[in-house]
């Protein structure tokens, strides 16, 4: 068991680095800001690691119990309040920051020479009980799909179409590497109704700009079926960059032969080309998975494509994946399949940061107060995925000390942020760091 030192300087040491993490942005915001707005963005992602709760945890009367102590909650709310309306800094300054570490991330990659992929998701902030703050526009409800799914013993819920409510369009982007940690290059929130209304390709078009000119040909785009239109690969192709992209089942393909087929005509009754035993992490047990590939194209697409088709087995849907890498052979044709299982961290990203990080959870009335502090948030998670590249003997003191767990399940977990995030929590209520940013000069 530690002592009260022992237990004070692993506090310490993690809110050094939590401070070091985002220093240059303090720096940055320093120039435009008074220090102790400046101090006070240091104390709330302080407390956004603290306080964990799905659905209180970013509402600011309670964030400023967190800030200043309990008794002065009230006060630690203004502070937050102050920080948020100040119209002396815009969210694009959190925004720089990502990127710029996203940038850096690529840098070490490609110097370990590893694959660098990016990867690609979107998802919905939903609002349901909302319907007077600013930005908010008709979103599907994932929650509403989960409440109707037909569960054995019970009795049938209704159907019909899909459910929307009041809520954000979301969209992230993460450089993903092989023996490197996920890291966040972008989340950017949008609403199709009002005057900041935009559509989801346009706000697509500007991200994919922006790697374009950040990142070129050295990185590989990865994207799932919601990104596989020939309007949105001839904006790929114009900018001349890699990727892979889920490709539907039931969408056509110029085959070898000129054929205009499905995807799944082009590959039915073809044998598949090598098998491999794969570890299904979500139902943990070995598939015997097969690979097929072929050359394809797009009609009044002069580009040359392949189909990269993965066959996990009985009972289970094959993965039709285009790609522009060449894949000449069956070592070439697993990479692309392996390059693509990656992309599940982004959905991992969204599970934590709506579960976890309570990004469902702000009131704030005005758009730009919400957005700068749902990238405040951001920058916690970015700073949580940072701490998974520390030395081993540290994280297993901090897991081992302030959440226990004995089950299996948690002995096996590779990355067990959400244990990692609540041991931080738990540490930081009882030893509160001491976060002192300095004004440089």
């Amino acid at each position: 068991m530690l002592n009260y030192e022992e237990n004070q300087g692993q506090s310490q040491l993690y809110g050094t680095k939590l401070q070091e993490f985002v220093e240059p942005l303090l720096v940055e915001m320093d120039k435009y800001l008074d220090k102790r707005l400046v101090r006070t963005f240091l104390k709330t992602l302080e407390a956004v690691i603290t306080f964990r709760h799905s659905v209180y945890g970013l509402l600011l009367s309670e964030l400023g119990g967190y800030i200043l102590s309990a008794e002065h909650a009230p006060a630690g709310t203004k502070r937050l309040s102050n920080l948020l309306r100040s119209n002396k800094w815009t969210a694009r300054l959190i925004e720089d920051f990502l990127w710029e570490k996203a940038s850096e991330r690529v840098e070490q990659a490609e110097g370990q020479q590893e694959d660098v992929y990016i990867g690609w998701d979107e998802s919905v902030i939903e609002k349901a009980e909302s319907i007077a703050l600013e930005g908010l526009c008709a979103v599907r409800s994932a929650a509403a799909v989960r409440l109707k799914r037909i569960k054995p013993g019970f009795f049938n819920p209704p159907g019909g179409r899909p459910v929307f409510v009041p809520g954000m369009q979301w969209i992230a982007v993460l450089v993903l590497a092989s023996n490197l940690a996920p890291v966040v290059a972008a989340m950017q929130w949008w609403t199709s109704r009002g005057p900041r209304a935009s559509s989801r390709r346009e706000e697509e078009r500007i991200l994919l700009r922006r790697c374009w000119q950040t990142w070129g040909r050295r990185v590989i785009h990865i994207w799932d079926r919601g990104f596989a239109s020939k309007r949105w690969l001839g904006q790929v192709f114009e900018h001349n960059l890699r990727f892979i992209v889920r490709w539907p089942k039931r969408y056509r393909l110029l085959n070898a032969k000129g054929q205009f087929l499905n995807a799944w005509k082009i590959c039915r009754g073809k044998r598949s080309l090598g098998h491999r035993n794969i570890w299904d992490a979500r139902r943990h047990c070995w598939r015997k998975t097969g690979i097929f590939f072929t050359p394809v194209s797009l009609p009044k697409l002069d580009h040359p494509l392949w189909l990269v088709v993965s066959r996990p087995g009985s009972g289970r849907e094959p993965w039709y994946l285009l790609t522009n890498e060449p894949v000449l052979s069956v070592d070439d044709a697993w990479r692309i399949v392996f390059a693509y299982a990656r992309r599940w961290q982004v959905e991992t990203t969204f599970r934590f940061s709506k579960t976890e990080l309570a990004m469902e959870s702000p009131r704030l009335w005005f758009w730009d107060n919400r957005l700068k502090l749902m990238l405040m948030v951001t920058l916690v998670y970015a700073f949580l995925l940072s701490l998974l590249l520390i030395a081993d003997d540290l994280r297993d003191a901090l897991l081992r000390t302030w959440c226990h767990r004995t089950g299996k399940r948690y002995r096996d977990a590779s990355i067990p942020l959400y244990r990692f995030r609540s041991a931080l929590s738990r540490l930081w209520a009882a030893y509160p760091p001491s976060l002192l940013f300095q004004t440089p000069g």
